[in-house]
């Protein structure tokens, strides 16, 4: 599976902000990958980190959303059983952003409950522009805090 992951790696990065791009929204969506090493090969081979940040941002956020629309068809059942969320997850999500509204996509970032957040927002039908936006923002801050520590490492 390690070289899988690693010949896949390869593969993105030689497809620059595109692969990027396409990590992330795999990363985003309910497809486990860390988007994170894409974007650590590619600031590396020199590529502008800001041309980086941008295409694993919106990547990032078009696959949170993918998980919103999902979450939109209303088939809980489906969602349990194909994308292995766990009830208690979806439920824990729900009681999260009860009463917060489509701000709270901007926690769609956080790992392990990021996607049961996106879930939950489209089963509450939360409004897609400001669930978009919020998600972008803390997409952005989360690529942007990986930037700047793969800068202070080096």
């Amino acid at each position: 599976m390690d070289a899988f992951v690693d010949t896949l790696v390869q593969l993105l990065t030689d497809w620059g902000y595109v692969g990027l791009f396409l990590s992330a929204l795999l990363a985003g969506s309910i497809v486990p990958f860390s988007s994170e090493l894409v974007l650590a090969a590619l600031v590396q081979l020199g590529l502008s980190p800001l041309g980086c940040l941008l295409a694993a941002a919106l990547g990032n956020t078009a696959g949170g959303m993918t998980c919103y629309y999902i979450g939109r068809l209303g088939r809980t059942d489906w969602i349990e059983k194909y994308l292995k969320v766990k009830p208690d997850q979806l439920a824990r999500a729900r009681r999260f952003l009860q009463g917060r509204g489509a701000l709270m996509g901007f926690f769609a970032f956080l790992p392990f409950i990021g996607e049961a957040i996106a879930i939950a927002l489209g089963l509450m039908r939360s409004n897609v522009a400001i669930t978009s936006l919020s998600m972008l923002t803390g997409k952005l801050m989360r690529y942007a805090a990986i930037l700047l520590a793969l800068k202070a490492a080096t």
